[in-house]
């Protein structure tokens, strides 16, 4: 399974959607993150003044997962798709196109809040 910066931050601020997004995170078996999307959860975690996003990601067992040339061809791709300004309903944003690139390119499900992701081909990891 993948993971949005957007779950994330919900998990750690403890949002409204946290206990299904954690029970989720805690069944996968693998659960991952694009390294660009660690470093935008990073900036996020940051400006929000929340401790230690790192020990949160070990202690949930995610790995980061490098960013390809091919991922790089996706999240272009994606954009072009999906993002702001193309007409679609989903407005990804550039952060929203590396978590989408690296669950395409593995096939995995995303872990995501919002419904931004709803509007692409994405398999979402939870079901509302």
């Amino acid at each position: 399974m993948i993971i949005d910066s957007s779950a994330v931050i919900a998990m750690v601020l403890d949002e409204r959607d946290a206990d299904a997004l954690f029970e989720t995170l805690a069944a996968a078996t693998a659960p991952s993150i694009a390294t660009p999307t660690y470093v935008e959860a990073t900036v996020v975690a940051r400006g929000r003044s929340i401790a230690d996003l790192d020990a949160f990601l070990r202690r949930a067992r995610v790995r980061l997962v490098d960013f390809t040339p091919e991922m790089a061809q996706v999240a272009t791709d994606a954009y072009r798709r999906f993002g702001k300004g193309s007409g679609s309903p989903a407005r990804l944003n550039l952060g929203d196109t590396y978590s989408y690139a690296l669950a395409k390119v593995t096939g995995e499900p995303l872990l995501f809040v919002g419904d931004d992701f709803t509007h692409t081909d994405i398999t979402p990891a939870l079901t509302r």
